[in-house]
């Protein structure tokens, strides 16, 4: 899990030296010359390539959240309304109470806990409070969600900020994303490179979770965070964990399981857990509703 960690400060520390230059061509080696193309063949490519990619978005911080613990952001589902109460979505393991055990699911319980509202430049700009915690929990998936005093309409009317859109459709492997953290004001980017099974970490087991490509080495301190869609500004899942040491399915280190049980381990790969779930839990003025049809999430 991704709490914030002394080891982190020092990861943060050094993580602006950048990435890694290209391998350089050996010295005296003569690039290959391809043969011509017409030009109409060119152009066609060109267009074709153009149409294929999706337009991205600069994806910055505004609509995140500081936990004293974790990061998060202010979020709405495509049915909320302006006048509803704001919700924040960080991670179960981020609870002020503790990790939830295995099979343990928090429900509509009272909370008063506040976050860091950050703009575009990352500058807090707010506080926000909770009146209380709507879900929680660390079974299946890895997530809370808080309501919060604030409707969406005052939120913008009195700081510019809108809350971002969590999409209720399955994310997609290749998506340009970006992890956005209120925590540490940075930005994580990268792609979806797949999704796992099962992924284990000590005595938590979570579904089909987004695996990121290497570029997005998070740390201590980013749980909770967004993960945003490029192409469409959406919340798509919600960053949780990652394999530091190369252990096998221990805490910090969860390992992949398949469908016949085979269990691979990626140091140094981080990821998230899909977050299209939760629309269709909430109900009118984004009250949950874990009985509503089409509703997955795990029940009390």
């Amino acid at each position: 899990m991704r709490k914030p960690l002394v080891a982190a400060l020092f990861a943060l520390a050094i993580a602006g030296a950048g990435a890694a230059p290209a391998v350089a061509a050996p010295a005296g080696a003569t690039p290959a010359t391809p043969a011509a193309a017409p030009a109409s063949a060119l152009t066609a490519t060109t267009a074709a390539t153009r149409a294929a990619a999706p337009a991205l978005r600069a994806v910055n911080l505004a609509g995140t959240v500081a936990l004293s613990n974790c990061s998060g952001s202010v979020i709405r589902f495509p049915s909320s309304l302006d006048t509803d109460p704001a919700l924040v979505l960080s991670n179960g393991h981020c609870l002020s109470t503790g990790f939830p055990g295995p099979g343990e699911v928090l429900v509509n319980q009272a909370s008063s806990r506040t976050f860091g509202l950050l703009n575009s430049a990352g500058t807090k700009v707010a506080t926000l409070r909770a009146s209380k915690l709507a879900y929680g929990t660390m079974t299946d998936t890895d997530v809370s969600i808080y309501q919060l005093t604030s409707t969406y309409a005052s939120i913008k009317s009195a700081y510019g900020i809108s809350a971002l859109t969590v999409q209720d459709t399955h994310p997609v492997a290749g998506t340009a994303i970006t992890v956005a953290s209120g925590y540490w004001k940075r930005l994580y980017s990268c792609n979806v490179d797949g999704f796992v099974y099962r992924l284990k970490e000590g005595d938590w087991t979570w579904k089909d979770s987004v695996r990121y490509t290497s570029a997005c080495q998070t740390i201590g301190g980013t749980s909770g965070s967004p993960v945003i869609d490029q192409s469409t500004g959406k919340v798509v899942a919600v960053n949780n964990t990652g394999n530091e040491d190369g252990q096998r399915c221990t805490e910090n280190n969860p390992c992949e399981v398949d469908a016949n049980g085979n269990v691979t381990v990626r140091q140094g790969i981080n990821y998230a857990q899909e977050t299209y779930l939760i629309p269709a839990c909430f109900t009118t003025g984004n009250q949950l509703s874990l009985n509503k049809a089409g509703c997955t999430l795990p029940k009390p």
